[in-house]
Order: structure tokens, then sequence, then C-alpha cells
């Protein structure tokens, strides 16, 4: 009999906020993280904005000698699984070790630490590159160092899925505590793209938004205007729990992992398929592994990246899925708000839908003005709506044709 699993703990860290509560009210009141980007000079590039985390301290985290150790993807989920720990309220001293894990997702890992390192590379030659390169840039780093820090034993690895990443990864962990293999798991995703090469790669395969004299409207899915997605960077790290192990030491919690899908579109590397028949492979398959009907689920937490094929093909799958259902079920997409976090997003974006739950409130899909036409569902435009909220959908879809959803519930 498989186990059930729930959520005892949330860490987010994002451009608008890096404390889930803060966060959470800041996506509420429709807020925006996005902003002239101040990482570097984008003096010569298409796109100038973005969600860069420009105030970023890991101070009270991590101390200065072991951040300078980590990239930058890898402090991101060192906070946010420290700030989900601490949540939690859990003491990984009590626990068999060998139960406890860590999966972590991200798309691309440490680009930073690969960009700084050509330039030492090209500029002061070979010697001169550093010996921390090949463990700060891997991408296995966040789960590796996640698992050094609470001394955790159990199954530990890396998900590369594009931007797919994060929610394979939770799919991963919440199998794994089913299973038996694991009591415990720390698992989400951590990106940090936010560097010369990942804008300009990004635009110039015209991905991005080029609406650089406005950028808190760039991000506007399933708008009329939509123009392409907002590159942006942080984590979302949640604390999975065998429901059991919850209950005996008084956990609170956040809701259940009830089911999860994956599938891949088999198509092109970065098109979604135009029909959403991945996308709605992977919400079918998380629906019947929860065994719920479709009209159970009240809340879907859009993957909504704002780019033109993608919210529509989007659409078009909930519809295949969810059936009439799909005109009364909330949908949104909170990368309005804080732009794409590729790998990471999954991580923030099951973060947001379980304080949805809590809450009973659907968050909104800001700068939503001009519907699309072939874009006809309840995006729950500008404003929160309240609402019963028995179960969340959360969708992530990443180039490559990856697809995966996954659903969490109130505690039954």
């Amino acid at each position: 009999m498989k186990r059930r699993v729930v959520v005892t703990g949330l860490g987010a860290v994002t451009s608008l906020s890096t404390k889930v509560e803060d966060l959470w009210q800041r996506v509420l009141a429709g807020q925006s993280g996005i902003h002239e980007i101040k990482a570097f000079d984008t003096a010569d590039y298409k796109v100038k904005f973005g969600g860069d985390i420009h105030d970023w301290t890991t101070d009270g985290y991590i101390d200065g000698k072991e951040a300078k150790r980590v990239d930058r993807f890898t402090q991101f989920a060192l906070v946010a699984g420290i700030d989900a720990v601490n949540d939690a309220g859990i003491d990984f001293s009590h626990d068999d070790p060998y139960l406890c894990g860590a999966i972590i997702g991200s798309g691309i890992g440490g680009l930073n630490e690969i960009e700084e390192q050509e330039r030492r590379l090209i500029l002061k030659g070979p010697d001169r590159v550093s010996a921390f390169t090949i463990p700060k840039l891997m991408l296995n780093a966040a789960s590796g160092h996640l698992s050094i820090r609470f001394g955790l034993r159990g199954p530990n690895y890396a998900v590369a899925t594009a931007c797919a990443s994060a929610t394979n990864a939770m799919g991963d962990a919440f199998k794994a505590i089913q299973y038996g293999d694991a009591d415990v798991m720390l698992t989400g995703g951590a990106e940090a793209a936010m560097t010369p090469i990942g804008v300009s790669g990004f635009a110039n395969m015209k991905a991005l938004s080029e609406r650089n004299d406005d950028p808190q409207r760039a991000s506007r899915p399933f708008d009329a205007d939509r123009d392409g997605f907002v590159l942006s960077e942080g984590a979302g790290i949640l604390v999975f729990e065998e429901y059991e192990h919850a209950k005996a030491r008084g956990a609170k919690i956040y809701g259940e992992i009830v089911g999860y899908g994956a599938s891949a579109d088999a198509g092109h590397i970065t098109q979604p398929d135009d029909q959403g028949t991945g996308a709605a492979r992977a919400m079918s398959a998380a629906l019947r592994d929860a065994q719920l009907n479709p009209a159970d689920v009240d809340y879907i937490n859009a993957h909504g990246t704002s780019t033109p094929l993608g919210d529509k093909a989007e659409t078009t799958a909930v519809k295949r899925v969810f059936e009439d259902h799909a005109y009364k079920v909330n949908v949104s997409s909170t990368k309005s708000q804080l732009g794409h976090l590729l790998g990471a997003s999954g991580g923030v974006e099951l973060v947001l839908s379980l304080l949805a739950l809590r809450a009973q409130m659907a968050p909104p899909t800001i700068n939503l003005h001009k519907p699309d036409p072939a874009c006809d569902l309840n995006y729950t435009p500008n404003q929160p709506q309240p609402r019963p909220i028995r179960a969340v959908m959360s969708n992530s879809f990443g180039f490559g044709g990856h697809n995966a959803s996954i659903i969490a519930a109130q505690l039954r």
C-alpha cells in the first residue's frame, strides 16, 4: 500500500520577495517583481529587464567563506531550503538519516560560474581557473549541499528537464516517500540564469518579451498582446513528509500531495505541441494517480509563460482534460508577477498553490487586460478570487518537450 505524503515546510527566493508569507501577500496584492536588470550592464542587449534578485545576500544563512564556494543557484537553494526546514520545525537529528534526502531540479545549474571561469580562462590563462569551478557549476550541487547541511543520507540527486525540472523533482520525491525509500525529502528547484549568456541566448531565440519601456507589464500570460516570457531567478524548496511521520511530531500540514504525472511531446525541442497533447497527458496522469475526477480540482497554477504558442497550447490541453469543468476551475499564472524561473518555477508555484489551498483564494494573473480569444478560460484576471478549493494542480512544461503536473489537496 502506498504511503501518504504531506507538505510541512515551505521556502522561496524570488525577485518579489525572499520570504514565503510576504511573497504570498505581495502576490495577492498584484505586485510585480520585474524591473530593469541590475546584475550587469545591458546597454548592448535587446532585453534590458527581468527578475534578477539585485539585493541578494546570504547573511544569516551561509557564512561568507562557504557562500563563495557555491554558485548563485545553490545559494538560492540553500536559503530556501533552510527556510523550509525551519518552517517545518523538523530536527533531522531525531530521524534515520538514510530515510531523509533531497531531490532538487535545475534547468541550467551554475551558469554564473561557467561565465566567470570562461572569462578567467581567456583573460588570465588556464592556471587561473578556479579549483572550485566544477563543484560549483554541476547541476547536483544544490541537492548535494542541502544533504551536507542537514546530514541527509537518503535519496539525493538532481533533475534537469528544463522548465519542468522542479516539478519532475517533486514528483520523484513524492514517489520516494510513497514507496518507503524515504520519510522526509527536501525538494523543489533552483535557478540563476540571469547572466549575459542567459539573457542574450533566450533573447536571440525570440523567447523573451522585449517590452523594455514597461517591464512590470511585460509578463502577460493569456493576453492577446503577449510577446514572450520574462526571465527570472530564484528557488522554491518544500519539505515533503510521510503523513504518519508528520503527525507523530505534531507538524503543521499545508496539504497532501496526491498525484503526479509526466510525459513528453516528442516533437520540437523548444516549441510545444500546438494541441497540448503531451501536456494533457501529464495532467490526466496526475488525476489518475490522485484518483480524482477533473471536477475535484478547483485551482490550476498554469505554466503560463506569456509566450504566444505556449499559453494557447496549455489552454487547449486544459480543455481536453477538464472538458466542461475547464470553465469552472480558476486558472492563473503567477509568472505574470514573478517572471519565469525556468527550472525553479515549479517549486515556487507549488508553494503558491499550497498557500492558495490554505487561504481558499486563487491568486491573480496580472496584466491580463486584452484576453486572447483562443485563451477563453477564467484566468483570475488582475484580482485574486476567493472560492472553495479542495485540490490544486500545478503545471510545468519545458524545452525538450517535458511535461509535468502535480496535485495537492486538503488533508482528508
